[in-house]
């Protein structure tokens, strides 16, 4: 499948409806599309609903109901956590947490009323200061399908250090997240790439070859190589 994310992203990060339909070309892309049945159904977010006492937003409905049960799209990382696993933690509703509880990512209960509210991150359980994130759930759904495909140990991906002077050729792609959060995706039609701090390079491909091209064009110190 062709992708153009250029093209494609620019509209899915003001509309929710263009949000989920890029999720679904990302999957097609990475040869892995959305299938019926992997996303909860609507029971399951009922249930979590009851259990914490509160509605949750309409993007998070969706996002669950989309792909739910796609823990490659959304959790080889970081855990996009199940319904079961919601909670509430300084006053936000937390939909995610990284991988070794460095972080997490909540909805201010305060916007839970709105249908595409913005999402705040927080370093650790005992920090009390919490930053923005990005200023749509729907948004914060399609960067965690941006990036969490990039740590698939069973994909053509691999990552290293590297010096961005050397990332010439590549499409950079509009910024997803609040000023400040250190993170940049670059693009072309055979691979994704994601710089993080301006170091740390991720790299995902669409086949082997094309991973082991990379590997000689840029000069990373590659993890897998």
């Amino acid at each position: 499948m062709t992708l153009d994310l250029p093209r494609d992203l620019p509209a899915a990060l003001t509309d929710r409806t263009a949000a989920w339909r890029l999720i679904a070309d990302l999957a097609a892309f990475w040869d892995a599309p959305l299938q019926p049945g992997d996303g909860r159904t609507d029971a399951e977010l009922d249930a979590a609903e009851a259990r914490l006492g509160l509605r949750l937003p309409a993007a998070l409905r969706e996002a669950h109901l989309l792909l739910g049960n796609r823990p490659d799209l959304t959790s080889n990382q970081d855990t996009l956590l199940p319904p079961e696993e919601l909670y509430v933690d300084r006053d936000h509703l937390v939909y995610r947490v990284e991988n070794q509880s460095c972080a997490y990512w909540g909805v201010p209960l305060a916007a839970l009323d709105q249908d595409d509210p913005p999402t705040f991150v927080w370093p650790d359980a005992a920090d009390p200061e919490t930053a923005p994130w990005t200023a749509r759930l729907s948004v914060e759904c399609l960067a965690v399908v941006l990036t969490e495909p990039l740590f698939d140990e069973d994909a053509h991906a691999d990552s290293g250090d590297v010096d961005p002077e050397y990332l010439t050729g590549w499409t950079e792609l509009p910024p997803l997240h609040a000023d400040g959060v250190a993170v940049r995706h670059l693009w072309r039609p055979d691979a994704l790439l994601m710089l993080h701090e301006d170091e740390w390079l991720f790299a995902r491909a669409v086949d082997e070859p094309t991973l082991g091209a990379l590997r000689e064009e840029i000069p990373a110190h590659w993890l897998n190589y």
